[in-house]
C-alpha cells in the first residue's frame, strides 16, 4: 500500500517535467507559477503578456476563443473589460438593409482577427500562415519551455547554415528555420509597473498569458485534483484501518 501511494504521488509530481522538443533542438527551461499541482496564475504577469500580446503580436496572430469578458480572469474590472473591448472595431450584421457593419466591440465579443481571412493572412505574410494563438501553448509537449524558447533563441546562424530570404533562423525551432521574424528585442513594450522589460521578460509574461488562454480553467482544474486526490489517500488509509479492525478477532492460522 506505502509503495503505491508514493508511486501515485510521484506520477502526479513529474507530470509538468515532461520534456519538450526533438533532434538539436536548444530547448531552455524556466520557473512557471503554474507548474505543478499546486501551480497558479500570475495576474500580473498576465496582464503584462497581454500587453504584450496587444503592442507585438495582435497585428499578425489573433486570439479567436477569447472573448473580452474573459479578461476578468487577468484582474480587470469590467470598466477596464469595455474600455478595452471599445477600442477595437468588430464586424456585425446584417443591419435593416442587408449589410454588414462595423462598430465598436464590447464585452461579449470575441477579439477580432487581424485579416478578413486565411488568404488575406497568407498574402501578407509571404505565403506563411500566422497561426491562432489561443490555444498555441497546447501545440507542443511541455508548451511553457517551448514557446519561452521559441521566443527567445533568435540568432545568427552557424557558419555553413544557409538561411533562404524569407526565413529567420531560430535554435529552437525543428529545423532552425523559421518564417516569424524575430518579435522581441527588448524594451520593446514599457510597463506601467516597471516589471523587467527584456527580451526574457516580456517572453515569460507572453507565456504566462498564452498558458491562461489555452487553459483558462487550469487552477480550477489543478484544486479539484488535488482534493480529489486526498480524499482517495484518505479513503485508502480508512478502508485500511476498517479491514484491521475487522478481522482484528480472527485468529492467525
Amino acid at each position: 500500500m506505502k509503495r503505491f501511494l508514493v508511486s501515485l504521488i510521484g506520477i502526479v509530481m513529474s507530470l509538468p517535467v515532461l520534456a519538450a522538443g526533438g533532434g538539436d533542438t536548444v530547448i531552455r527551461q524556466a520557473e512557471w507559477s503554474f507548474s505543478g499541482p499546486f501551480g497558479h496564475f500570475d495576474k500580473a504577469s498576465m496582464q503584462r503578456g497581454f500587453q504584450v500580446y496587444r503592442e507585438v503580436c495582435a497585428g499578425c496572430h489573433s486570439l479567436k476563443y477569447i472573448a473580452f469578458r474573459n479578461l476578468a480572469d487577468l484582474g480587470y474590472s469590467e470598466a477596464e473589460i469595455k474600455a478595452i473591448a471599445a477600442e477595437y472595431d468588430v464586424e456585425d450584421g446584417p443591419n435593416d438593409e442587408g449589410e454588414m457593419f462595423t462598430r465598436p466591440g464590447i464585452p461579449a465579443d470575441r477579439m477580432p482577427s487581424p485579416y478578413a481571412n486565411d488568404n488575406a493572412a497568407r498574402a501578407a505574410n509571404n505565403g506563411a500562415y500566422p497561426p491562432d494563438l489561443s490555444l498555441i501553448f497546447k501545440a507542443r509537449p511541455n508548451g511553457a519551455d517551448y514557446l519561452y524558447s521559441l521566443l527567445t533563441s533568435y540568432g545568427d546562424a552557424p557558419a555553413g547554415k544557409d538561411v533562404p530570404e524569407g526565413m529567420y533562423y531560430n535554435a529552437a525551432y525543428s529545423g532552425h528555420l523559421i518564417a516569424m521574424p524575430q518579435p522581441l528585442y527588448g524594451e520593446d513594450v514599457s510597463y506601467a509597473d516597471g516589471a523587467d522589460d527584456s527580451i526574457d521578460g516580456h517572453a515569460k509574461d507572453l507565456v504566462n498569458f498564452l498558458a491562461w488562454t489555452a487553459e483558462p480553467f487550469l487552477e480550477t482544474r489543478k484544486r479539484t485534483g488535488v482534493a480529489v486526490l486526498t480524499f482517495l489517500i484518505l479513503l485508502v488509509g480508512v478502508s485500511y484501518g476498517a479491514m484491521k479492525f475487522i478481522w482484528s478477532d480472527v485468529k492467525k492460522a
